[in-house]
C-alpha cells in the first residue's frame, strides 16, 4: 500500500481558533482519516469537533478484531454522539456540543466511510469526481443541519463503501471549502494531485467577507492499494460448554472463577493466564455478542499498570480474550478479615483516582468500582492494587441506567442521571469508606431499590484513627448532592496528595455540633449567659 496524505486548515479570522479539526493515522495496511466541523464558533462546538476526531481515531485503532469496519465506525459514532449530547445537557442544560463528522478508513483495497452533517467526502477516479457523503441539511436552508454529532440523543451515520483502484484520490473537507470550490474545479485540482493546502487556499481566495468560514481539507492520494483482507474474516467460535481439562487454542482449562463457567484459569507451555469467553447467549443473540465485543475493546485498550493486562492473541479461533493471571485476593476478601490501615487507604485513594483518569483519557468510566473489583497485592504493611473487570465500562456520559452495583451508585444514578466523573467519584468514596470501617456509608442497597439518602455517619465515630483531612476527603466524595462532591478526578487526587490543603466538609443537613463543635458551645454559652442575665434582671425587678 502506498498512500500520500496532505492536510491543511485555516481559521475564519487570523489569530482566532478554528472550529474545524482533522487528523490521519496509518498502520499496517490501514489508514483512517477524520474531519469534523464544530457547529458554531464557540468553545463547546470546537471541543466537540476535537473530541470527534481524537475519539474516532483512537477507538478505531483499538477496535475488536471481530468487528467489521462498518460496525466499528457506526458503533463508535453512536457512542460519541450520545456522549456529546448527554454532556451538553449536564454542562449547559441545552444542546451545545454539536459537530459534523466525515471519516474514511482504507483497509487494503477497500474504502469505508461515514458522515454526519455537511462535511464532504469525495473520490476522484479516471477524470470523474464522485460525492460519497450525503449532506444532512435542509433543502430550503442549506446552512441548517438536520443531522450531526451531539444534536440528538440518538443518531444514525451515513455509511458508504467501495473498492479502490491505484491512482484514486479521496478528499474530506469542511463546508467552508465545498461552498467555495465548484465540483469542476475540485475535480481539476484532484486530477493534478493538488495538496490540501492548495485546495484550501483556493477556497479562501474565492470567499467574500460575508461567506468567510473556517476551512480545512484532507487529501489521500492512493498511488497503490494494499491487498489486506477484512480483519473479521476469521470465523470465531463460541463454545456452549466449558469443562476442566478442555484445551482451547492450546490453552488447558484448570478451574473457573467467580462462580461462572465463562472465566477460567488456563495454562499453555507452563504460562498461566485468565481466559474470559463470550457468554453462551452470544451464540444466538446479536446484542449479547456486541456487548461482549465492547468489553473486549475496552479491556484491551486500557493499557496501564493500574489494570490487569488484557489482550487478544491473533491466532485465537475462539471468541474470548486473555488476561494476565495474578494470584492476589480482592479487596472484598481482605475486608472480610480486617479493615485497611490509614496508610493503605490513602494509597488506595491515590490509585483509584489515577486509574479512573487513565480511563477518562479513553473517554471511559469503569462503571462498577467496588472492593470486589480491586486486587490487593503485597502484605499488610505495603499494599499495591489493580483495578479489574471492565465488563461494565462505558463511554463517559453514555449510560443513564442503574448499571453497576447498587450500594456504590451515586444517588442521582437512581434517577436516570448519566455516568460521569461525579458518579464515579461517589463509588470511589464509598469504597474508601468501606475499606476503613468495614461498613457501607449508606448501608446495603438492593438492585431494584430506590433509596432515600441521609447523611452518612462520620468516619471518625467508627474509626477514631482516621485523620480529619482524610475524613473530609471521603465525605466530600460521597456527598448526597452531586454539586457538593468533587467535580473532577483531578480535584480528588489533589486533595489526597495534599492533606494540608484539604478544606473541612459536612453535609448540608449536618447538625452544628458536628460541623463546628467550638461554635456550637460558644453559641450555647452565650445563650445560657443571656438567659441567666435575663433571669437575674427579672428577680431584681420583682424585689
Amino acid at each position: 500500500m502506498k498512500i500520500l496524505t496532505t492536510s491543511h486548515g485555516i481559521a475564519r479570522e487570523e489569530g482566532s481558533a478554528s472550529s474545524d479539526a482533522f487528523a490521519v493515522r496509518a498502520w499496517d495496511e490501514t489508514v483512517i482519516a477524520v474531519l469534523s466541523d464544530g457547529a458554531g464558533s464557540g468553545a463547546p462546538a470546537r471541543e466537540a469537533a476535537q473530541r470527534a476526531v481524537s475519539s474516532l481515531i483512537e477507538n478505531y485503532s483499538a477496535r475488536p478484531r471481530s468487528w467489521s469496519p462498518r460496525q466499528a465506525l457506526t458503533t463508535f459514532a453512536r457512542i460519541l454522539n450520545h456522549s456529546l449530547y448527554q454532556e451538553s445537557q449536564v454542562r449547559y442544560e441545552r444542546t451545545e456540543m454539536v459537530a459534523t463528522l466525515a471519516a474514511v478508513v482504507i483497509e487494503g483495497d477497500t474504502l469505508h466511510g461515514i458522515n454526519l452533517g455537511d462535511s464532504g467526502v469525495y473520490l476522484w477516479r479516471n477524470g470523474g469526481l464522485h460525492t460519497l457523503s450525503t449532506a444532512h441539511v435542509e433543502l430550503e436552508r442549506p446552512n441548517v443541519l438536520t443531522r450531526a454529532l451531539g444534536m440528538q440523543a440518538e443518531v444514525e451515520p451515513e455509511f458508504f463503501s467501495l473498492s479502490l483502484q491505484d491512482g484514486d484520490v479521496a478528499m474530506l473537507c469542511s463546508d467552508g471549502v465545498s461552498n467555495h470550490v465548484s465540483e469542476e474545479d475540485l475535480s481539476t485540482a484532484l486530477s493534478r494531485h493538488s495538496s490540501a493546502r492548495s485546495i484550501v487556499l483556493s477556497a479562501r481566495q474565492q470567499s467574500s467577507e460575508e461567506t468567510l468560514d473556517d476551512m480545512s481539507a484532507l487529501v489521500l492520494d492512493i498511488q497503490q492499494t494494499g491487498r489486506l483482507r477484512a480483519m473479521n474474516a476469521r470465523s470465531l467460535t463460541i463454545p456452549a460448554t466449558l469443562s476442566k481439562g478442555d484445551v482451547i487454542d492450546g490453552y488447558e482449562l484448570i478451574r473457573s472463577f467467580h462462580g461462572t463457567s465463562r472465566v477460567w484459569l488456563a495454562e499453555k507451555d507452563g504460562h498461566r493466564v485468565v481466559m474470559k469467553f463470550a457468554p453462551v447467549e452470544a451464540i444466538d443473540s446479536a446484542p449479547h455478542l456486541e456487548a461482549f465485543s465492547h468489553e473486549v475493546w475496552n479491556a484491551t485498550r486500557a493499557q496501564s499498570s493500574h489494570f490487569v493486562r488484557a489482550y487478544e492473541p491473533p491466532a485465537l479461533t475462539t471468541r474470548c480474550y486473555l488476561m494476565e493471571f495474578m494470584d492476589a485476593p480482592s479487596l472484598a476478601a481482605v475486608l472480610r478479615e480486617r479493615t485497611l490501615s490509614v496508610d493503605s487507604a490513602i494509597a488506595l485513594g491515590k490509585f483509584l483516582a489515577e486509574a479512573v483518569q487513565v480511563l477518562l483519557r479513553l473517554e471511559l468510566a469503569h462503571g462498577d468500582i467496588k472492593p470486589e473489583n480491586i486486587l490487593c497485592i503485597g502484605d499488610y504493611t505495603r499494599l499495591t492494587f489493580k483495578l479489574v473487570d471492565l465488563g461494565s465500562a462505558a463511554a463517559i456520559f453514555s449510560v443513564s441506567s442503574r448499571a453497576g452495583t447498587a450500594s456504590y451508585l451515586a444517588p442521582e444514578r437512581f434517577h436516570e442521571a448519566p455516568i460521569s466523573e461525579r458518579t464515579e467519584i461517589f463509588a470511589i468514596g464509598a469504597t474508601l469508606y468501606q475499606a476503613l470501617t468495614g461498613k457501607l456509608p449508606y448501608g446495603q442497597i438492593e438492585r431494584f431499590q430506590t433509596p432515600a439518602f441521609h447523611a452518612a455517619r462520620r468516619l471518625s465515630r467508627i474509626n477514631p484513627n482516621i485523620p480529619t483531612w482524610l475524613e473530609a476527603v471521603i465525605h466530600r466524595a460521597i456527598a448526597i448532592q452531586p454539586q457538593r462532591r468533587y467535580q473532577h478526578y483531578s480535584e480528588l487526587l489533589h486533595d489526597v496528595c495534599h492533606p494540608d490543603r484539604v478544606q473541612p466538609f459536612h453535609e448540608a443537613d449536618t447538625p452544628l455540633i458536628e460541623r463546628n463543635p467550638l461554635a456550637f458551645y460558644k453559641i450555647g454559652f452565650f445563650i445560657l449567659l443571656l438567659t441567666a442575665l435575663c433571669l437575674a434582671f427579672r428577680l431584681l425587678t420583682l424585689k
